[in-house]
């Protein structure tokens, strides 16, 4: 009887495991992002399912704003390591590949280097994360590409190694009255054991960004400033209130 309870058991814990609701991986990420990036009306299961992503300003947040489509995953053992193949009609170039490799209070993302653009994404997404995006309401187009880059969470922390690169095109603001404001590149670089790097340059454009910054124990801390190009700088007046403290014909940015 002894060993009938004990299959009976491992046979449940597999069957949980084979069925697992798609609603655990949601939950698991909502809980790492701080409920900021969220996979809505989950279907499926954690090995293969969908959902919607959206973005939100945390917990309590008012703000939120959904992809089109649905993102569509699959999740399975690959060697030591656990491959999520990811899909999004609207957003990722082709399929997108993870390896995940859990531990004991740790996990480790790593994504492989890739050739082109990973995908692009409506900066108008990042509106539903609140304060200030939900002010400037931006519109253009977010794309990211990576030569390799490797997260890892340990006891609560991430550490980032490698570089990742986000281009910013055709960026546009509904508290400005230019039809484009400009272009702009965030990298981000990091190194095993040390805090990751953050550099804003401007590409072209009326409104020029500069700054530089620093990811580490999980929290971003960012300093730069905007100002307008000659010529523009009526028409980017209430802008460069907004996004930062003026010192002149500067705005000068701080975040953490």
């Amino acid at each position: 009887m002894a060993w009938g309870l004990v299959g009976a058991a491992l046979g449940g814990f597999v069957a949980l495991l084979a069925f697992a609701p798609a609603a655990w991986l949601a939950a698991a990420l909502a809980a790492a992002s701080g409920e900021r990036l969220l996979l809505a009306d989950a279907r499926g299961s954690v090995w293969s399912g969908s959902a919607a992503l959206v973005l939100t300003g945390g917990a309590g947040s008012r703000d939120a704003s959904a992809l089109p489509g649905r993102l569509h995953w699959t999740l399975r053992p690959e060697g030591t390591a656990l491959a999520l193949r990811a899909s999004h009609a609207c957003c990722i170039n082709g399929e997108l590949r993870l390896l995940l490799r859990p531990g004991i209070g740790r996990l480790r993302i790593e994504l492989p280097p890739s050739a082109g653009a990973i995908g692009q994404w409506p900066a108008a997404w990042l509106a539903g994360l609140g304060t200030p995006f939900n002010t400037l309401r931006p519109s253009g187009s977010l794309q990211l590409s990576s030569p390799g880059l490797v997260l890892e969470a340990v006891q609560g922390h991430w550490l980032l190694d490698g570089r990742a690169d986000l281009e910013l095109g055709a960026m546009a603001s509904r508290v400005s009255t230019l039809e484009v404001l400009g272009s702009y590149h965030l990298r981000l670089q990091g190194k095993a054991g040390g805090p990751a790097g953050m550099e804003l340059s401007t590409s072209s454009g009326a409104l020029l960004l500069s700054g530089s910054g620093q990811w580490a124990a999980s929290r971003l801390r960012f300093n730069g400033q905007a100002s307008a190009a000659p010529g523009a700088e009526a028409a980017l007046d209430n802008l460069l209130n907004i996004i930062g403290r003026r010192q002149g014909a500067l705005s000068l940015i701080s975040i953490g």
